[in-house]
């Protein structure tokens, strides 16, 4: 199969399983159509990491032996999830609902595509959609964010969160492949507003408990708001999200300095 084909193969597994998904009788939750990109396992970038996010970050051959590509996706929530979150110091019951079902979601699509990679005599590893990181440091030996940012999917603001051509309300997922593909072109802008210039605060402005600011950010007191949700929603299983320094922002749903 040729290079383009392959990718918008990838493409069409990973946007109608998503549509069939939500299609479920016990899923509350629905979602835009994800944004999509592919990163050369080799890419430098990934080795910086270990810099960047935690010296015991992961490279993808770490996963999979001759690994060639990183397929990385953003799942935007639909606009009514993020809506209702706005409101109010904790998450709301549909935000908190959304993170579940997503992380859920993405687990049960990397096992689809998996499959279908190993139908064509390819092989995949699969890291789960989060709670992947050392509780005391709060760091991921495997961010899909960053990942994904290496993968062209989007560029990251002062939230912390992954801003793309779809905004940065959702969830961020990868896997690792032998199958070999182009890498997607990495932009050579910010989608950031205050990264591009200045001109925007409002994430941090949003923080429900100061845990964000424009030049800081404390992690552990961020999870122990998280913890707080967590236990807010204990019925629906792990809810540790908030989601307030994400909602109601000019990058929640768009990227606002795209052209």
């Amino acid at each position: 199969m040729e290079v383009i084909k392959l990718k918008q193969w990838i493409r069409n597994l990973i946007c109608d399983y998503i549509k069939n998904y939500e299609q479920r009788d016990d899923i509350k939750t629905e979602w835009k159509e994800a944004v999509v990109g592919f990163a050369d396992a080799d890419d430098k970038l990934f080795l910086k990491l270990k810099k960047a996010v935690s010296p015991t970050h992961a490279a993808p051959g770490d996963f999979l032996k001759h690994a060639r590509t990183v397929i990385c996706f953003f799942i935007p929530f639909a606009d009514w999830v993020s809506e209702s979150n706005v409101k109010g110091k904790y998450s709301s019951r549909e935000w908190a609902r959304a993170y579940v079902e997503t992380n859920a979601l993405i687990d049960d699509m990397n096992r689809h595509i998996k499959k279908e990679l190993e139908k064509m005599n390819f092989q995949a590893a699969l890291i789960p959609a989060t709670h992947n990181f050392d509780e005391e440091n709060l760091k991921s030996d495997w961010s899909h964010r960053h990942a994904a940012y290496i993968a062209g999917v989007g560029t990251f603001g002062i939230n912390n969160m992954l801003i793309t051509e779809k905004g940065c309300c959702g969830r961020v997922g990868s896997l690792i492949t032998n199958l070999e593909m182009e890498a997607t072109k990495r932009g050579n802008k910010e989608n950031c507003l205050n990264k591009a210039g200045g001109s925007c605060s409002v994430c941090a402005e949003r923080c429900v408990n100061n845990s964000l600011s424009v030049d800081f950010f404390d992690r552990h007191k961020c999870y122990s708001l998280l913890l707080e949700n967590d236990d807010l929603y204990s019925e629906m299983g792990l809810t540790d999200a908030c989601g307030k320094c994400c909602v109601a922002l000019p990058c929640s749903f768009v990227n606002p300095n795209s052209d």
